[in-house]
């Protein structure tokens, strides 16, 4: 389990490894801000289009295999981001990378429910869990200490190296048969998609982290307007508040119970993430970075409760149901991660964030009405022919 933690972590690392190097990258290449945040963009693009399809390859494949490819592949391109010289070249390494990173989260979920007894199947998945934002995390802090001690491209080359390792230590694990992801069923997502209540989640889901994804990739950016002290590695260290993320993904039952059930927590976690937000607008850096434990917090606690909240909700189609979980989710990603910087270059950061806090608005708004649907399910009145 512990090769497959430390697989998990990099794998994050990989995909949020530029954040903190984007102003840097934005100088030593000339180009705009736009541009630079497109290399978090073009990766999220396959994440959020990967559930939809890659199903039907990956249907006989066995997970360590898979795993152990898609790693050392990785790897490959991580150590090519430190010789390729034009921004095109490192744009499309990263698309490559977006193509290999679903294929790896894909492989090492389904080799932890593999190996792991169903009595231990919440603690393993819950470990998981914390490895993904633990990666996250750590993508951003030492890629942004690397660059700041060496150059910008050792943060790519120091992770090839771990990647290269973890190839290695998975060569050791022991198979645990094959994959079998169901091909796309176009049916079964109309189905789940047919339902009102499931809709309104989607739909809530992409707007919040259309804002999370835009907050983190811009980030850097207002950290450089508001202090010349803001190097990489402070940079890096200014994402500490995404641990926020392990803290409350291990309570969210715990707090749903204390706070009466799924919906308040979501309503409730939306509005904090509202006032994170008013918060960070304050141009100061020591608001902002106190903005950013509020912030993921409640963003965190809102990804945890609403993936569980559907798949309780939902009593087929899980598959499809997790699939357009994943799909929605990366899709307000790859948005939020471009997108809201033409706002940032035309209105300056309060306007940037304005605009944000009107879709989170929305997403609330969005959190009450699933709420509101809820409760009529509960009296018995349905809302419309559950999935």
């Amino acid at each position: 389990m512990t090769a497959i933690l430390f697989t998990t972590i990099l794998a994050l690392s990989a995909l949020y490894i530029p954040q903190p190097l984007l102003p840097v990258l934005t100088a030593e290449f000339g180009v705009t801000r736009e541009t630079a945040a497109l290399l978090t963009t073009i990766a999220f693009i396959p994440l959020c289009l990967a559930p939809l399809f890659y199903g039907a390859l990956l249907e006989t494949v066995s997970a360590r295999r898979m795993l152990r490819l898609a790693v050392l592949l990785l790897a490959l391109t991580e150590v090519l981001m430190f010789v390729v010289e034009p921004f095109a070249g490192l744009m499309a390494l990263r698309l490559v990378q977006g193509l290999l990173i679903p294929a790896m989260l894909t492989s090492l979920m389904t080799y932890v429910s593999q190996v792991t007894e169903k009595s231990n199947m919440a603690r393993a998945m819950a470990w998981y869990i914390a490895a993904t934002i633990l990666g996250g995390f750590a993508g951003r802090a030492f890629s942004g200490l690397i660059a700041s001690l060496l150059h910008w491209r050792f943060s790519f080359l120091f992770l090839g190296f771990g990647l290269f390792i973890a190839w290695f230590w998975l060569g050791r694990i022991a198979e645990a048969g094959s994959v079998k992801i169901s091909r796309p069923n176009l049916k079964a997502a109309g189905i789940v998609l047919a339902d009102p209540l499931v809709r309104t989640a989607y739909a809530m889901v992409f707007c919040f982290f259309l804002v999370f994804a835009a907050v983190m990739n811009f980030l850097p950016f207002r950290l450089t307007e508001l202090s010349t002290q803001a190097d990489e590695f402070r940079i890096g260290l200014a994402y500490s508040g995404y641990l926020m993320g392990i803290i409350v993904s291990l309570n969210a039952v715990r707090i749903h119970q204390r706070f009466g059930g799924a919906e308040r927590v979501m309503v409730g976690s939306l509005v904090l993430f509202i006032l994170a937000m008013m918060v960070m607008i304050m141009p100061q850096v020591a608001a902002l970075v106190a903005g950013m434990f509020l912030l993921c917090g409640a963003s965190f606690l809102t990804h945890a409760t609403a993936t569980g909240y559907l798949n309780q909700y939902v009593s087929q189609n899980k598959g499809a149901v997790n699939g357009l979980y994943v799909a929605f989710y990366y899709g307000g990603g790859a948005v939020g991660s471009y997108l809201p910087g033409y706002a940032y270059r035309g209105f300056g950061w309060g306007g940037f964030m304005i605009v944000l806090i009107v879709v989170l608005v929305i997403a609330l708004l969005l959190a009450v009405r699933l709420a509101r649907m809820a409760a009529l399910l509960r009296t018995g009145l349905n809302v419309t022919e559950r999935a």
